[in-house]
C-alpha cells in the first residue's frame, strides 16, 4: 500500500497483494507479464511494473511464495484488460513453482492463453541438486527483455522462445558480509567478523563457501572465477571477446560508495579477461532485506539483446541507462593547466630557521595525534589528530626532499598547497586559506611588522570564508584571552613565552564556549565540555614555533 499510494502509475487489487499498472487498458492486444514471489526483495518486483516491463506483480509474505489465488487474480485482471496472453516470470524456488504453476493451470481451465518461464541463473553450485539452480537477480534481465518484446506486440509463443534462449546466457553469484533477519526472527545464519559468505541465495540461506574478507578487486575476481569455471555444471560460459551486460546488485545494506567500488572492480576484472562490457546497472534491484552483500549478474549480449535492453520503460526501479558501450570508452579528461609560481626557490638566511621550526611543529602535532582525536570525538567526527598528522607527515616528507626557500612568502604558498592536497577536510581548507592569504605580505618582506600583517591577513581569510566570529568556539579566536590575530604583535612587544602561554589559556577556555560554528554546533551544548581540538592544535603549533627559536 505504501508503494502504490505514493505512485500515480500503480493500482492494488482489493483483497490481494497484487499490484498492477494503473493504465491496464494500454495492454489491449499485447501480452501481459506477471512476476512476483516473497516480499523482502524490494524493489523487485513491484518496482519493475510499467510500460515496457511488468504488467503486474504478486507479493507473498517475507521470503514466502504468494498464494495461487492472488496469482490467478493477477492473470485474470490482465485478461479482462484485453491482454492477448499472459506470461508468468518465476524464480526457481519450489514454493514459487508450485503456487504460480497452480495458478497457470487454473487460468488455462478458464480459457486464458498463459505460459510460464522459470529463471534459474544461480552459478553457486558446481553440481546442482534435483531442485536445480535458484532464481536470483538475473530475473530482472528477463523482465526487461520480455517487457520490450511485449511492448512491440510480439505473440506469447515468440516471447517465451526468445526469453528461454536468453536464459541460457545469464548467470548470477552473490557474496555477503552479514546475514539478514526476517522481522521478529534471529539472523538467518552466523557470520563471524572478518568472514564473508560466497554463493548465498536471496532468502537469507547461507552460501556454499566461507572466505576471509578481502579487497573488492579480490572478491570480484573470485566471484567471476567461480561463475565462469567450466568444471562447474552451473557456470556461465564466458570467453575473451564476448559482450555482456553487467548488473551489480545491492543485497540491501551496502552504501552507494561501496557499490561504486565493487562496480569499478567488476568492470576492470571483466575487461582484464578480454570481455567487452556493453552496459552496466549498479544499485538495488533484488535485495535480501538488510543483508550487507552484493551479487553480480552477467548476461551475454548480442545486438538484439542490447536493442531490447535499451528499449524505453516507465518502470520506476529501472535505471535511466545510457545506450553507450562501456568498454572502449575514454572517460577521463585532462584537467585545465594551473599556473604555478616559477620564481626561484633558493635558500636564504632564514631557510635553516624555518626548516627547524617546521620540523618541531610537525613533531609536536604527531605526538598529540591521539589526544586531538579524543578531543574531537566529543564534538566532531574524531579525526582532528589524524588530519593534522597527515599534514605533518606531508610537510616532513617535503622537507626531506626539497630546499626551503629563503623567502617566507614562497614557503607559505608551498605549505598551502601541501595541506590543501594532503590534509583534507575542513581543517585542510582552513589552514590553506590562512597560508595563502598570509603569503602575500611576506613575498617581499620578512620584518616583524610583515609577519604581523601576514598573521592578520590569514586569520581574516579564515573568518571571511569559514563564517566564524569571535567567541564561536573555533580555531579563529578565543574569548577573554589574547586573540590569535594579535599574537604577532605580541611577539614584537612582549616575550614569546607569554604569547604562546596565552594561546594555550585561550584554547583551554573554549571548553566554556557555546559552539556556534563548525561541526560541534550541531551537538547539544551540555555534551561539548572539552576544549576545542582545533584551538588546541593551534596552541600546539605556536608553542613549537616559539620553542624552536
Amino acid at each position: 500500500e505504501g508503494i502504490v499510494s505514493s505512485s500515480g502509475c500503480l493500482s492494488l487489487l482489493r483483497g490481494h497483494r497484487v499490484v498492477v499498472r494503473a493504465d491496464l487498458g494500454a495492454l489491449r492486444g499485447q501480452v501481459g507479464l506477471v512476476s512476483g514471489g516473497g516480499s523482502g526483495h524490494e524493489p523487485a518486483h513491484t518496482g519493475f511494473i510499467g510500460g515496457g516491463m511488468l504488467s503486474a506483480a504478486v507479493a507473498g509474505g517475507v521470503f514466502a511464495s504468494p498464494p495461487p489465488a492472488s496469482v490467478l487474480a493477477a492473470i485474470l485482471a490482465l485478461r479482462d484488460a484485453g491482454a492477448s496472453g499472459v506470461l508468468l516470470i518465476v524464480k526457481n524456488y519450489t514454493g514459487d513453482r508450485l503456487n504460480f504453476g497452480l495458478a497457470v493451470e487454473q487460468a488455462r481451465n478458464r480459457g486464458v492463453a498463459v505460459d510460464m518461464v522459470i529463471v534459474a541463473d544461480d552459478c553457486a553450485f558446481s553440481q546442482p541438486s534435483k531442485a536445480g539452480r535458484r532464481g536470483l537477480c538475473g530475473t530482472v534481465f528477463v523482465h526487461k527483455l520480455a517487457g520490450a518484446l511485449a511492448a512491440e506486440g510480439r505473440p506469447l509463443e515468440e516471447i517465451v522462445c526468445q526469453v528461454k534462449e536468453a536464459l541460457k546466457n545469464i548467470g548470477t553469484l552473490g557474496v555477503s558480509l552479514s546475514p539478514c533477519s526476517v522481522p521478529g526472527c534471529l539472523p538467518s545464519f552466523d557470520l563471524p567478523p572478518g568472514e564473508m559468505e560466497l554463493g548465498l541465495g536471496i532468502h537469507g540461506e547461507p552460501g556454499i563457501k566461507r572466505l576471509k574478507v578481502a579487497t573488492a578487486d579480490e572478491v570480484v575476481n573470485n566471484m567471476i572465477d567461480h561463475m565462469t569455471n567450466p568444471a562447474s555444471q552451473s557456470h556461465l560460459a564466458l570467453k575473451s571477446g564476448d559482450s555482456v551486460v553487467l548488473c551489480v546488485n545491492n543485497l540491501g545494506a551496502l552504501s552507494r560508495l561501496e557499490m561504486a567500488v565493487v562496480t569499478r572492480a567488476a568492470i576492470s576484472c571483466l575487461e582484464g579477461r578480454g570481455v567487452q562490457v556493453a552496459r552496466v546497472m549498479s544499485g538495488s534491484f533484488m535485495t535480501s532485506l538488510e543483508m550487507a552483500g552484493v551479487s553480480l549478474s552477467l548476461m551475454k549480449a548480442n545486438q538484439e539483446v542490447l536493442r531490447l535492453f535499451d528499449a524505453k520503460t516507465s518502470a520506476p526501479a529501472w535505471p535511466n541507462q545510457s545506450g553507450v558501450r562501456v568498454s572502449g570508452r575514454s572517460y577521463t579528461l585532462d584537467p585545465p593547466a594551473v599556473g604555478t609560481d616559477v620564481s626561484s626557490q633558493s635558500e636564504g638566511p632564514l631557510s635553516g630557521v624555518m626548516a627547524n621550526t617546521l620540523e618541531m611543529v610537525c613533531s609536536s602535532l604527531l605526538q598529540r595525534q591521539e589526544e586531538l582525536n579524543s578531543l574531537d570525538r566529543a564534538s566532531g567526527d574524531g579525526d582532528c589528530g589524524n588530519t593534522h598528522a597527515q599534514a605533518a607527515k606531508a610537510i616532513l616528507e617535503w622537507l626531506h626532499s626539497h630546499v626551503v626557500p629563503g623567502c617566507p612568502g614562497q614557503l607559505m604558498s608551498t605549505l598551502a598547497g601541501l595541506v590543501q592536497e594532503r590534509m583534507g577536510g575542513s581543517s585542510g581548507a582552513l589552514y590553506s586559506l590562512f597560508l595563502t592569504a598570509a603569503a602575500v605580505p611576506l613575498k617581499d618582506h620578512c620584518h616583524p611588522a610583515a609577519w604581523a600583517t601576514a598573521m592578520h591577513a590569514g586569520t581574516e581569510a579564515i573568518r571571511r570564508y569559514g563564517g566564524a566570529d569571535p567567541g564561536d568556539r573555533t580555531m579563529v579566536r578565543t574569548p577573554k584571552m589574547v586573540p590569535y590575530t594579535n599574537l604577532p604583535f605580541l611577539c614584537v612587544t612582549h616575550s614569546p613565552c607569554l604569547s604562546f602561554q596565552r594561546s594555550e589559556l585561550g584554547a583551554e577556555s573554549t571548553r566554556d564556549l557555546i559552539a556556534r560554528a563548525g561541526r560541534a554546533s550541531y551537538i547539544a551544548t551540555e555534551r561539548v565540555t572539552l576544549p576545542d581540538p582545533g584551538a588546541v592544535a593551534i596552541a600546539t603549533i605556536l608553542r613549537a614555533v616559539f620553542q624552536s627559536e
